[in-house]
């Protein structure tokens, strides 16, 4: 089986690029935020501007971990490094519950006491303009995650997003308090924001937690199973033990292939080159595939004996 294979220059530029974008705007987000708190008083802006520091945080890892896993694979990481894409995903997702807990404990203040929110009307044009601007720069790191494979952007999008659908939270709660002069719709709407929040943030942490420990995902064992068969069918062969780890930005996958007896060694193993190439051109994703070659005659004979020996 060929060996893993890296990004191109260019690959790694428009991930770097995407990154970026995505610091820059956590920047931008916090200067709009943080001066509508500041103007409006409202606890839902104020927790909408501790949202974007943990963003900005959780980005600086995000990049760092970004070009971690671009390094190849060595002698003491044989798989490469890209797992750390996995880990870079839960530390976002606690940052995020963190700043959920923040935004709760605000809000719950606020409601105990009566809301200072003076000018909703300033906090909503100032949260407007982060919603459209995140709602571009989110959709733009998600399909670019998607599309490279990249679990560290694909993250980081759905932050980006998850901070928009919030910012709508709050421009909602703003503009209730504007229309009916009800100011603990400001501090309510607060809770539904950090709800949502933690709600993202457990999700970006479950699936650093599957990821690390090599869950098995029905839609790519599906998918690899189907791409297999039709390979192994077309050629005779049969196959069985196919397991597979997600790397973070590829899938390293091994299978037992059953040749007929009487085959020569130098024909199955080319036959099993085939199969390993045609399986990894059908799948979308990046798949190294290793294959283990074993006799369909004589096969069960060979590993009961060896388990008796053992």
């Amino acid at each position: 089986m060929e060996g893993i294979k890296s990004r191109s220059p260019e690959e790694h530029a428009q991930l770097m690029f995407a990154m970026r974008i995505s610091l820059a705007l956590g920047v931008v987000m916090l200067v709009f935020k943080g001066a509508g708190a500041w103007m409006s008083e409202s606890v839902a802006v104020l927790s909408d501007a501790a949202e974007s520091v943990v963003h900005i945080v959780a980005v600086g890892f995000a990049y760092f971990s970004l070009k971690l896993s671009f390094k190849p694979a060595d002698s003491t990481h044989p798989y490469g490094h890209a797992k750390i894409a996995f880990f870079s995903s839960g530390v976002e997702g606690a940052l995020i519950t963190g700043a959920a807990m923040f935004v709760a404990f605000e809000s719950v203040n606020d409601l105990v006491r009566e809301p200072r929110i003076s000018r909703p009307d300033v906090g909503i044009w100032f949260t407007a303009i982060v919603v459209v601007l995140t709602g571009i720069v989110g959709l733009y790191l998600l399909r670019t995650g998607k599309k490279q494979r990249s679990i560290v952007l694909e993250a980081n999008g759905q932050h980006v997003l998850a901070d928009c659908y919030t910012s709508l939270g709050v421009i909602i709660g703003l503009l209730l308090t504007w229309a009916t002069g009800w100011k603990y719709w400001d501090p309510i709407c607060a809770i539904v924001v950090g709800c949502n929040m933690a709600w993202v943030g457990l999700h970006l942490m479950s699936r650093s937690v599957h990821g690390l420990m090599d869950r098995v995902d029905p839609v790519l064992g599906k998918k690899l199973e189907g791409a297999l068969k039709a390979e192994t069918d077309s050629r005779k062969v049969k196959f069985h033990k196919l397991r597979y780890r997600d790397l973070g930005d590829s899938l390293w996958a091994e299978v037992h292939l059953l040749f007929p007896e009487g085959l020569l060694l130098k024909d199955a193993h080319l036959m099993a080159t085939e199969i390993e190439q045609a399986v990894a051109d059908e799948c979308d994703d990046q798949v190294h595939l290793t294959t283990h070659l074993e006799s369909a005659e004589d096969h069960d004979a060979v590993h009961n004996e060896h388990q008796v020996e053992g």
